[in-house]
Order: C-alpha cells, then structure tokens, then sequence
C-alpha cells in the first residue's frame, strides 16, 4: 500500500512540475497544487448565476399562473356544464361531458409536459453554468500552479489547501457578466393558451 501512496505522491508532484511554469511572474494568487471551491456559492453569487436561476424562477411563475388560469377556467366550464345539463338532451349533454373530459386530460398533460421540461431546465443549469466559467477557472488553476480543483462539498477535513471562491466569483462577474444570451434557461417560449370550447 506505501507504495502506492508513493507512487500517487509522485505523480502528482510531477504534475505540479508539469503544470507550473519554471519562471511564473507573480500572479496576485495564491500558490497551490490543491484548490477548492464552493460552487454553490459561486452560482449563487456571480451575475450570470444569478441570471440564470433568475430565469428558472421566472419560467416557475408564470407556469404557476398559467395552471392557476386554467383551473379556474375549467371549473366554470364545469360548473357551466353542469347548470345546462337539465336543458340538454342525454345524448348531448354526454357529448359535452365527453368533450370536457378529454380537454381536462390534454391540459393536465401539457402541464405535466411543461413542469417536466422546467425540472430538466433545472437539472443542466449547473452544468451549463459551470461549462461557461470554465475557461475562468483554468486560468486561476493556471495562475496558482496547481494540479487539481476540487469540489468543497466531497472534502471532510482540509488543510494547507486554498478556497478560490472569491477570486472566482470576482473574475467570473469581470469575465463573464451576464453570460451568453442563449440558452437552456433563456427565451423560453409562455405556456400554451387553453384550448377553447
């Protein structure tokens, strides 16, 4: 097993060497082979997380809205259907209770469809998000000569390594800004209108 440990101590000393520069100029970062990051913190408090969850909540909205529209919407049909079901012929009135139900089963549907698409929409954000900053954050794996960047999250105990962040939310705000226009959480077309009598 020590040799093991040996031999991983020497790969990634050689990594180190193959990674950091002979003559680095001073960078204003710190010097690491080990860096760790918060990246919860870092979509939550840069300007393009922000957008982007900003986003998924707007789509939320107006779905909430949406459905709250159509359940009204259906239970004064119903209610509708209903008061005229004295007036009508059997034959009709079970045409119209026929008709209504399958609008009912469409629109529950398209709701589940929309709700679906929103979750998937909030799965990939992370990713998306962290596919965009990844330029941002090789070059601070760069600038520290370190090897690896890890996750806060799967560390237990830490110690002599450096959290980069902070450096990282300041440049991925400085580089980044908003992020690109388009995307999995951008221009997302309004839920469907009800479908009529």
């Amino acid at each position: 097993m020590w040799r093991s440990l040996a031999l991983a101590g020497f790969l990634i000393s050689l990594l180190g060497v193959v990674a950091a520069p002979v003559a680095a100029q001073p960078t204003g970062v710190v010097q690491s082979d080990i860096l760790v990051l918060d990246p919860e913190r870092l979509m939550s408090e840069t300007i393009y997380g922000q957008r982007l969850l900003a986003d998924i909540q707007d789509e939320r909205d107006v779905l909430v809205a949406y459905n709250r529209r159509v359940e009204a919407e259906l239970e004064d049909e119903e209610k509708s259907l209903t008061e005229r079901r004295p007036t009508l012929p059997p034959e009709e009135f079970s045409d119209l209770a026929d008709t209504f139900d399958r609008k009912v089963q469409q629109l529950r549907q398209d709701s589940e469809r929309m709700s679906r698409d929103l979750e998937r929409k909030r799965e990939i954000a992370p990713l998306q998000f962290m596919r965009v900053i990844e330029p941002v954050l090789a070059d601070i794996l760069s600038d520290s000569g370190g090897v690896v960047i890890m996750d806060v999250r799967a560390i237990l105990l830490r110690s002599g390594v450096a959290d980069i962040t902070d450096l990282a939310i300041e440049r991925v705000n400085a580089q980044i800004g908003e992020g690109p226009a388009s995307g999995p959480t951008r221009s997302t077309l309004p839920p469907p209108e009800p479908p009529g009598d």
